[in-house]
């Protein structure tokens, strides 16, 4: 077991809801085992521009509320080069900061894992992307505020379709993953989810819309954006097909990275919180925190940011069922 004095942390990457109930959960899980917990602000170049500071019980009041981070993130060019690295190293050292906690996804993961390496410092990370596209978690934090966000916004869009019997196209984030989409369409009822892990089969798209254009006041599709032509083209495509349809396209945009985390997301930044002081405090290193099948979970960086190329084939099934 590694003797742990002081720790930091730091959120880096696209802001998530619930990444401040993770800050909350980390600061004070230090202060209960007699840690002194350090701040980074702006992510990763903070780290390298010492804007590292103490926190306390207070530094974290009145936050697990509140959407994006109170750490605020950035990118950081400078960190992406060893002497960077090394000049952020020399700043954790200088405070005598034996281990760090890194929330974000991909992109901070993998230069969580580098630094690690490099320095043999230890670092656990805490999965918070909305887009849920990381392996060794079921959920990460800001995924279900994001699609909550999505279903509030899709239905009030099917409000003003069904008043007009217009066909909206509605383009989600999810950039490389289509779980954004795939879960918000199922549970708008949209007639067709459009995503990059599977190519766009506008044959069956046109059957769809043809078959149930008779008995349907309202048409949703859901595109996520890292589609292969977007909703712009998708719904391009479907006026020349059906001129008859009042087309319009809605884009989510970042409104799906904001507002209150939800109660599923609290909770779990607050877990995923207190399991990586806790890790750290164990002497692990370079590795993830997750939750599976309820459980608290490890898996190491270079696993975790591999990311999940395929989907689950029930939930496409389940999309055509309840199409008609």
């Amino acid at each position: 077991m590694t003797k742990m004095k002081n720790i930091a942390i730091l959120t880096s990457g696209g802001d998530a809801p619930g990444m401040n109930a993770a800050i909350r959960a980390v600061v004070r899980t230090g202060l209960y085992n007699g840690l002194n917990v350090f701040g980074v602000k702006r992510g990763y170049d903070g780290l390298v521009q010492n804007e590292i500071f103490a926190m306390d019980a207070k530094s974290v009041a009145n936050i697990i509320q509140r959407g994006g981070t109170v750490l605020k993130t950035a990118r950081s060019d400078e960190f992406r080069t060893k002497e960077g690295r090394k000049k952020a190293y020399d700043n954790i050292k200088n405070l005598e900061i034996d281990g760090l906690v890194v929330i974000g996804g991909d992109g901070t993961f993998t230069g969580a894992s580098i630094f690690s390496e490099e320095f043999n410092l230890p670092i656990i990370g805490i999965p918070g992307t909305i887009d849920n596209d990381l392996a060794g978690t079921d959920f990460t934090i800001g995924y279900d505020t994001a699609i909550n966000t999505v279903v509030d916004a899709v239905d009030k869009i099917r409000d003003t379709a069904e008043s007009h019997d217009r066909l909206f196209v509605v383009e989600v984030m999810g950039r490389d993953s289509g779980l954004i989409a795939l879960r918000s369409g199922i549970s708008t009822g949209a007639e067709a989810v459009l995503i990059p892990e599977l190519k766009v089969d506008y044959d069956s798209i046109m059957k769809r819309l043809d078959k149930t254009r008779k008995n349907k006041a309202s048409r949703i599709i859901i595109v996520a954006e890292g589609d292969q032509e977007g909703g712009i083209v998708v719904a391009e495509k479907i006026k020349e097909n059906f001129p008859q349809y009042d087309v319009r396209v809605s884009i989510l945009g970042h409104i799906q990275r904001g507002g209150r985390p939800t109660c599923m997301d609290r909770v779990l930044a607050s877990r995923l919180g207190v399991a990586s002081v806790e890790a750290l405090i164990e002497g692990r290193k370079q590795e993830m925190v997750g939750l599976i099948c309820g459980q608290i979970e490890f898996t190491p960086f270079k696993k975790a940011i591999k990311h999940i190329d395929s989907v689950d084939e029930n939930l496409t099934r389940i999309v055509e069922i309840l199409s008609l």
